[in-house]
């Protein structure tokens, strides 16, 4: 039993993934690469997986360069618009999120982060983004204290960083750098992720950006659409997810698909379509789960 999981309890999950696409003039050809499918891991088992489109149009599985699923659509035919559904069925282990240890001291952490052997192993997730890139005159925004361990700084900053920015859609976007979200302090899940990664980072922890789903109705935000949420490293222990846009740590609520260095790395979706004009998008998510 991973030291994480508490025996005998398990979610099974349904997600239901959709979205369609109108456009104001015909489509000639287009190009999808979607990354929505939960990944297997130790705390999560993928047991069921369909793709479909509702026009005629080539559907490839493959794997990016982080190891993680893609699906890939090629569509040769015109078309004025199109749906995409996902249905995936998966068995998530309960998590206590919390319930690890460390030998070390606080001292002992901080000089294992500040190691130049730490820095080279992590260099990916310590090194800032144009999106996890803290503006020169906010370099001090926020900074550890060494007197606690470094979980209790992440517990700390998860809990800064749901009380600086205020949840709000439609105010950003999927470009949104750090000046603008500090400034006017207003975001959704993927802000929050990001001004978390660039102060962890700048204070030496490395960090990584998190996609995939969280578990509805139980008041989340962010629960409906595709979620975000951070990975750390701490000496000893490991990757541990903070969700700061709901102060929590990941837990069996987290249903996980991609990680990377921030948005850009873990887009749901991208895409090149060959068209003229306006056009439409609508998303939607839907989580079930038994016990």
């Amino acid at each position: 039993m991973h030291p994480y999981f508490i025996e005998d309890m398990a979610f099974d999950y349904t997600i239901k993934y959709k979205s369609n696409n109108t456009y104001e003039n015909p489509v000639f050809e287009a190009y999808w690469q979607f990354m929505i499918i939960p990944e297997n891991n130790v705390s999560q088992k993928l047991v069921f997986s369909d793709f479909k489109t509702s026009v005629n149009a080539r559907i490839e599985k493959s794997i990016n360069g982080y190891n993680f699923q893609t699906a890939r659509i090629h569509c040769k035919q015109p078309f004025g618009d199109i749906q995409f559904e996902a249905e995936f069925k998966l068995t998530k282990e309960e998590i206590n999120p919390f319930q690890f240890t460390s030998n070390l001291e606080p001292s002992q952490e901080f000089e294992a982060i500040n190691s130049l052997n730490f820095k080279i192993e992590h260099e990916s997730y310590l090194t800032p983004t144009e999106l996890t890139k803290l503006p020169s005159k906010h370099l001090d925004l926020y900074k550890f204290d060494p007197s606690i361990s470094i979980l209790d700084n992440l517990v700390a900053l998860n809990k800064w960083t749901y009380l600086y920015i205020y949840f709000k859609a439609g105010v950003t976007h999927i470009g949104s750098l750090l000046d603008e979200i500090i400034e006017h302090r207003h975001g959704v899940c993927q802000d929050f992720s990001h001004l978390f990664i660039a102060i962890a980072r700048q204070n030496n922890i490395p960090a990584r950006y998190v996609s995939g789903y969280l578990h509805q109705g139980d008041g989340f935000f962010g629960d409906s659409q595709m979620h975000a949420w951070v990975e750390a490293y701490i000496p000893e222990v490991g990757w541990v997810g903070f969700d700061p846009a709901n102060d929590i740590l990941a837990d069996h609520n987290h249903i996980k698909v991609s990680h990377g260095k921030d948005y850009n790395d873990c887009s749901p979706i991208k895409g090149v379509i060959y068209s003229t004009g306006k056009n439409e998008t609508q998303h939607s998510v839907e989580v079930t789960y038994e016990q």
